[in-house]
């Protein structure tokens, strides 16, 4: 008997233990972010935690890469989150109080002026030289009407603004011009800032290869006499006379006598107005070869157009040119240009040039 009611309590102590241990287990799978600590759910609480830090709840997944049960690519998931990540840089550094000044500008005329418009697609691309722009006004070209493939564009139609077929925002009421803002998609290219200064300095004051003699007769000139430290010297414009001439707090005064011509060395903010202006994608210079196609599919024209084939090598960072450049450039004179391109290097996550450093 006594063999019995032993048996009979251990029967009940299972069973009460069965009952305990399943009530912990659908508890644990209930809420895994209270329980997820000391058991395996902890896996996916982590991962939940990793999307919230580098894809914050604003941003929002663009619809064409929503599950939809289809497979999407590695290489497409990583081209959107490197663009997620530029966002949110450039939205980290515009709340900046400290650079203010040098992230913010008002949207303007001369911005206006910068944004060309395709209506036919609700695109906007802000121009900024020597980063590429031809090719991408070529794209817009073609699918405005104007010509119905790219190698059939004559090279000086281009920059022709009254026969290219592409209009300015500017040229808009303000009415339109706010319903294209908030409505299109909307891009521009950045680059190196130090590096797109020496291929604006190239292009127009060395090679000059579209004949503008203005560069060398009447801008270089006016840069000679005011930036020139030695009045001996007979050469043309030099690259130490050109960025003696940008670091200059007060060089407004020569961009009012330049006209737009100054759009080739400006800041992007300048430019573009970053921080005004919700950009849906900002592209890089040095990795073009997969942000071009990216802002294709983003735009949903990556059916209609492609970009022009770039010559291997073309877009890559040349550190050696840039320090090249500048050896011979005084210190005070780099740190005084550094200081109006500030803006440039934090808003796209471009690293101060080391030589600047040393």
């Amino acid at each position: 008997m006594h063999h019995q009611w032993l048996l009979l309590a251990a029967c009940f102590w299972v069973i009460f233990m069965f009952m305990v241990a399943s009530k912990f287990i659908t508890l644990t799978f209930k809420d895994p972010d209270v329980y997820g600590v000391k058991q395996e759910p902890l896996m996916l609480t982590a991962m939940t935690k990793v999307e919230k830090i580098h894809v914050p709840e604003e941003k929002c997944w663009p619809e064409e890469f929503q599950p939809t049960g289809n497979v999407i690519s590695e290489d497409l998931m990583h081209q959107q989150l490197i663009h997620v990540e530029r966002t949110e840089l450039l939205r980290n550094v515009c709340r900046d109080a400290a650079l203010r000044n040098l992230s913010h500008t008002t949207i303007s005329k001369f911005v206006l002026d910068r944004i060309f418009v395709c209506d036919k697609h609700k695109i906007l691309f802000c121009q900024t030289p020597k980063v590429g722009n031809t090719q991408w006004k070529k794209v817009l070209i073609v699918l405005n009407g104007a010509f119905s493939s790219i190698e059939e564009i004559p090279e000086n139609i281009v920059h022709d603004h009254e026969k290219n077929g592409l209009p300015r925002l500017s040229s808009f009421s303000d009415s339109e011009i706010k319903k294209r803002l908030n409505l299109y998609f909307k891009f521009f290219i950045v680059r190196d800032p130090f590096e797109r200064l020496i291929s604006a300095f190239k292009d127009k004051f060395v090679h000059n290869p579209r004949f503008e003699p203005w560069y060398r007769h009447e801008i270089a000139p006016g840069i000679i006499q005011k930036y020139r430290k030695n009045r001996t010297e007979t050469r043309g414009l030099q690259f130490e006379d050109f960025v003696r001439y940008l670091g200059d707090p007060n060089h407004r005064w020569l961009d009012v006598q330049f006209g737009d011509h100054i759009i080739h060395w400006v800041t992007y903010v300048e430019l573009c107005a970053p921080c005004e202006i919700t950009y849906s994608v900002i592209g890089h210079h040095e990795t073009l070869e997969d942000d071009a196609p990216y802002i294709l599919k983003k735009a949903g024209i990556d059916h209609l157009v492609s970009y022009p084939t770039i010559p291997p090598g073309i877009t890559v960072y040349n550190k050696t040119k840039v320090e090249r450049y500048f050896s011979g450039i005084s210190k005070r004179d780099i740190r005084r240009l550094y200081a109006r391109f500030e803006g440039d290097f934090k808003l796209f996550g471009y690293r101060e040039p080391d030589f600047l450093l040393k």
